[in-house]
């Protein structure tokens, strides 16, 4: 499989699951996710039929197909009902992966309001839960390191730096529970896309998030809108021994197509193997 190859598309909520597939297979995607939270995606639609459907599609296309659960459920919820379906929220997006034979299923780390300490201890509970869960009926979680926010912002999404980032794989060594690196949510931060290389477990990497910015503000930009040197991202990930897939998570879905041609070429000039 050539580096183009291993590029996929986030559909997010842009299509239906079932038109995402017809689409990808008619590009040559083989990765695509997708999220599952409102029409025409609704969680709750995935019956076994429709499940069956879309599953037998992809495979026949091979297509490898993930989920992204929405990054506005706050993971690190601890108040009570909502703390409670919180989990009942990350299962029921466990079952459908397993009844679509999605490979992943990307969580988040949750945010906080100045309460951090209690957020995540309160997120890794969750999350933790979830993890074990996974196990038990064969899925994998990936958790994304999220992006900053000003200082003075109400809002502030954990695992954003190095240092909380490692907070969570710590204390979650589920084998079903792997890292999605989102490179321009690192690029806001001081340790930037290296520090982030440097400082985690690449071990557990399993899968790497794109999009382009300027690193002064959180904004998913096409690649080569921003500054983010892509040439070396690739060379530093694929030099620590990484196998799995880049996915594309900016503009419209042909923007993402398109941009896999670029991307690939952007690693060829930087001397990675692109297959």
């Amino acid at each position: 499989m050539t580096l183009k190859d291993r590029i996929g598309v986030d559909l997010g909520r842009r299509v239906s699951l079932e038109e995402g597939v017809t689409w990808a297979a008619e590009r040559g995607v083989k990765y695509i996710d997708a999220q599952l939270d409102i029409t025409p995606n609704g969680l709750t639609t995935f019956d076994a039929a429709r499940c069956n459907a879309i599953r037998e599609a992809a495979t026949a296309a091979d297509i490898h197909l993930g989920l992204h659960t929405l990054s506005g459920a706050n993971i690190a919820e601890y108040s009570p009902f909502l703390s409670e379906a919180v989990d009942d929220y990350l299962k029921a997006y466990i079952d459908v992966a397993v009844r679509l034979n999605a490979e992943w299923v990307v969580v988040h780390p949750g945010h906080h309001f100045g309460d951090k300490e209690e957020r995540m201890e309160a997120a890794v509970g969750h999350i933790a839960k979830a993890a074990a869960y996974a196990e038990d009926v064969g899925a994998t979680l990936f958790l994304e390191n999220m992006n900053w926010e000003p200082d003075l912002a109400e809002v502030h999404y954990l695992a954003h730096t190095v240092e909380e980032a490692r907070y969570y794989f710590e204390r979650l060594t589920s084998p079903n529970l792997k890292w999605s690196f989102t490179v321009n949510h690192a690029h806001l931060v001081p340790d930037g896309i290296d520090g982030f290389i440097d400082g985690l477990d690449m071990s557990r990497l399993g899968e790497v998030r794109i999009a382009d910015c300027t690193g002064e503000y959180e904004i998913h930009m096409n690649p080569g809108e921003g500054n983010i040197d892509f040439g070396h991202m690739f060379k530093r990930i694929e030099a620590s021994g990484f196998k799995g897939h880049y996915m594309n998570a900016f503009g419209s879905l042909e923007d993402m197509n398109e941009a896999r041609d670029y991307l690939a070429e952007r690693a060829i000039v930087a001397g990675v193997e692109a297959g």
